[in-house]
């Protein structure tokens, strides 16, 4: 059966009773329909001083098209934990409409480890998405409204800073000129689209504690300058409290279920390849006042998604992680080795060993924060007990614990042996979290650092209009806020095509942009954009309703 099949038949527990799993009352839900519910605010405010439980980071290799199911394990694991009687929190990240009728399909899981409704999830779900959307449209608007108006703060049109954006992928709103038409329709200026989840309001909304931090990053937010070189913010527009209010609801985490009705918290949900790629501080630290155990996930391999993780969201937030899985399949290290993606079905040693090298850069980077990592092989029915052993003893070899996983096929009880791993792991209390660089490293350093550090690259190469951009930054005051490298996912370096564990490449940063309100200083490496493009077969061609009204084609 297909994924969507297999949520389609899930037994779903009423909400009132998946959320008793975590003492959740009845009257602090706010349903959306039968099988979906917001957290109150208050109820979310009145969790503030409990002890937190332990943190649990789920990452992974560079992806590749064979899959390496690091949500699916996520799920996994959190499922398994409760099997062992642990209480359990999943805290996952909201997936987007562009990778769903994109390349990806759906982003929930698969086989029996997916939370529902699958479907829901993937498409529309609360609507968190479209209001980020909204706000962050909402502020463009008002921005072009006041110079058309007369432009009392004197914006430079030739220096906004502040695209619209929309969730889908459409490569056609990469570059254009708005306002074309005439003196009714304001003042022609070039301008972009970026998608959705490389807004700043979405890594607002994912970083904020409250409805009240929400509303001064947006203020915050840096949107023009003026032709003296003064910054511009959405506060000097008066747009933050609307904004505020258009996120209102936004702002409250959503609880759904797993297939075994274990409970999940899913907000927010930035990339990690273009955005900081981790679900909302409110959802992680409203888990861990719930629960004893959290399961969390950070977007695409361990050089991305769980940098940003440990060097920006739990340094603004004050997280302390206590350990970390790195999700491996035997089909995606063959393509590492470089086998052929024709031939990932036959037993090919030599090629697992010879992507084996990216795996293990992930454990020893994610050692440089302080975390015991493990690792979770998820398993596919392909995959012969050579290589499968290959990968265990050269984990070993490097000391790192590998665990066969197969909640693909068999749910929480497929992964309790990582389970049981992952509570003998954090009994020990060796973890020491600490993140990669300090506070006052100058940006380019920082940069540096994560580029030879994480991505063992020989050294940077920044260009000249971002190297003014980065000293403007910093002599207005930016200068101690950490980097976000938007950087291709396929790879540690910036050439997408260079697979494995490559060293001594550079990495070429050709744009610096400010995420004031985010708090973070996005530094954009080699070809990357933030705004995708469909590829030539999208999932959308697959996707539409049965007979009976139900989505199809999600996989």
């Amino acid at each position: 059966m297909s994924d969507i099949e297999i949520a389609r038949r899930a037994i779903k527990k009423p909400m009132n009773e998946v959320a008793a799993r975590l003492a959740i009352p009845a009257d602090a839900l706010e349903p959306y329909g039968r099988d979906k519910a917001k957290l109150d605010a208050s109820f979310v405010k009145s969790l503030e001083g409990r002890k937190p439980g332990r943190l649990i980071l789920v990452t992974a290799i560079n992806p590749t098209k064979a899959g390496e199911g690091k949500t699916t394990t996520t799920i996994g694991l959190g499922d398994a934990l409760c099997r062992l009687g642990k209480k359990t929190a999943i805290a996952l990240r909201e997936p987007s409409l562009g990778p769903c009728f994109g390349q990806k399909g759906g982003a929930t899981g698969g086989g029996q480890a997916q939370i529902v409704p699958m479907a829901e999830i993937n498409l529309h779900f609360t609507g968190d998405f479209h209001a980020i959307t909204t706000a962050h449209n909402l502020l463009a608007a008002m921005l072009d409204n006041h110079i058309y108006w007369g432009n009392a703060l004197g914006i430079d049109a030739r220096r906004v800073f502040w695209p619209r954006v929309l969730d889908m992928n459409d490569r056609a709103l990469r570059d254009m000129v708005t306002s074309l038409g005439g003196v009714a329709n304001g003042f022609p200026r070039q301008t972009r689209f970026d998608i959705t989840t490389a807004s700043e309001v979405m890594a607002i909304l994912c970083l904020a504690r409250d409805l009240a931090d929400l509303e001064q990053r947006l203020g915050r937010i840096v949107v023009a300058e003026t032709r003296e070189g003064k910054a511009v913010t959405a506060g000097d527009l008066k747009a933050a409290a609307a904004m505020a209010a258009v996120l209102k609801d936004a702002a409250k985490p959503n609880l759904v279920q797993t297939l075994e009705n274990n409970p999940v918290l899913i907000h927010g949900g930035p990339f990690a390849n273009i955005a900081h790629g981790c679900n909302s501080v409110i959802a992680t630290r409203a888990a861990l006042a719930l629960a004893d155990y959290v399961v969390t996930e950070a977007g695409f391999g361990a050089d991305l998604g769980a940098e940003k993780f440990l060097d920006i969201k739990c340094r603004q937030a004050g997280l302390k992680p206590e350990l970390a899985v790195v999700v491996a399949t035997v089909r995606a290290l063959k393509l590492h080795g470089g086998a052929d993606e024709k031939m990932l079905d036959k037993e090919d040693l030599g090629a697992v060993e010879r992507g084996l090298p990216n795996l293990l850069r992930h454990v020893e980077n994610l050692a440089k924060f302080g975390l015991p990592v493990l690792v979770g092989i998820n398993r596919f029915l392909s995959d012969t007990p050579a290589e499968l052993k290959l990968i265990e003893d050269k984990c070993a070899a490097a000391g790192a614990k590998a665990y066969l996983c197969e909640h693909w096929a068999k749910g929480g009880a497929g992964a309790e042996s990582l389970a049981r791993a992952v509570v003998a792991t954090l009994d020990e209390g060796k973890a020491a979290f600490k993140p990669l660089y300090a506070d006052d490293l100058p940006l380019a350093q920082k940069i540096e650092t994560v580029a030879k550090e994480i991505y063992r690259a020989s050294g940077i190469a920044i260009a000249g209009t971002a190297q003014r951009r980065l000293k403007a930054l910093e002599a207005t005051g930016y200068g101690k806020l950490p980097v976000c490298i938007a950087k291709t996912q396929y790879s540690f370096a910036a050439d997408p095509d260079l697979r494995g564990a490559p060293t001594g490449h550079t990495l070429p940063i050709r744009e610096v942009r400010l995420s004031a309100g985010a708090g973070f200083v996005v530094a954009m490496a080699g070809d990357i954009m933030s705004m995708p493009g469909l590829p030539r077969v999208p999932a959308a061609e697959r996707i539409g309703l049965t007979a009976d009204g139900e989505v199809d084609g999600i996989f």
